[in-house]
């Protein structure tokens, strides 16, 4: 069974930071693509950013570039988003997602998952 957990979501201040985890089991890891993706209230969820997991590549929403950054553990199965300078426009909750065929056209679109987790809210203060 496919699992993936997030966790670290809590409230911070404009300007601060937080480290978010994805916990990954029940497929083989080094063959997935594991994305963020985040939804605020009465918007759509949208891509964060992505890493294919067998070769690093990562991909990132033009709106957390230079502020967010994706990595992955391959001995922990897991995956982690630093996100930096936080804004109060980053405040949603963040999912992980899991493509488990390793290829995509469009790694921060919803359509490419088939695998999510739970959520962790993250909400940024002013």
């Amino acid at each position: 069974e496919v699992r993936l957990v997030e966790s670290g979501g809590g409230l911070v201040q404009a300007g601060g930071s937080l480290r978010l985890s994805c916990a990954a089991s029940g497929f083989t890891f080094d063959d997935s693509i594991i994305a963020w993706f985040r939804q605020a209230p009465g918007k759509e969820r949208e891509g964060v950013s992505s890493i294919t997991i067998n070769d690093g590549t990562t991909y990132y929403a033009d709106s957390v570039k230079g502020r967010f950054t994706i990595s992955s553990d391959n001995a922990k199965n897991a995956v982690y988003l630093q996100m930096d300078s936080l804004k109060p426009e980053d405040t949603a909750v963040y999912y992980c997602a899991a493509d488990l065929t390793g290829h995509q056209y469009n790694p921060l679109r919803v359509y490419e998952y088939d695998n999510w987790g739970q959520g962790t809210q993250v909400t940024v203060s002013s």
